[in-house]
């Protein structure tokens, strides 16, 4: 399936619920961005920052694994998520 826009967000969406209803991540999550509680319903459809939650979610293979598991998602999913929000520039390395 291809990683529309439209689905991006869906999944960026869902990732925040999974965030927010995790009592660890969530202070994790909340403390790695700055945002606030209040942050998570004015900003959620905001595509910088359903990125920030799709970044921080596939910082760890661990959470990326629980999430799609819960959602029934390949685990490829929230990073192709990521790549297809705007602001996902080729990363260079060298």
């Amino acid at each position: 399936m291809d990683m529309t826009p439209d689905r991006a967000e869906m999944v960026a969406l869902m990732a925040l619920g999974w965030l927010a209803g995790n009592d660890e991540l969530a202070p994790l999550f909340l403390g790695s961005t700055g945002a606030g509680v209040d942050d998570l319903r004015a900003r959620a459809t905001d595509p910088a920052f359903q990125a920030s939650v799709l970044e921080f979610l596939t910082m760890d293979d661990a959470w990326v694994v629980a999430f799609c598991d819960q959602h029934g998602l390949s685990y490829e999913e929230p990073l192709r998520a990521r790549y297809a929000l705007p602001g996902a520039g080729e990363v260079h390395w060298t």
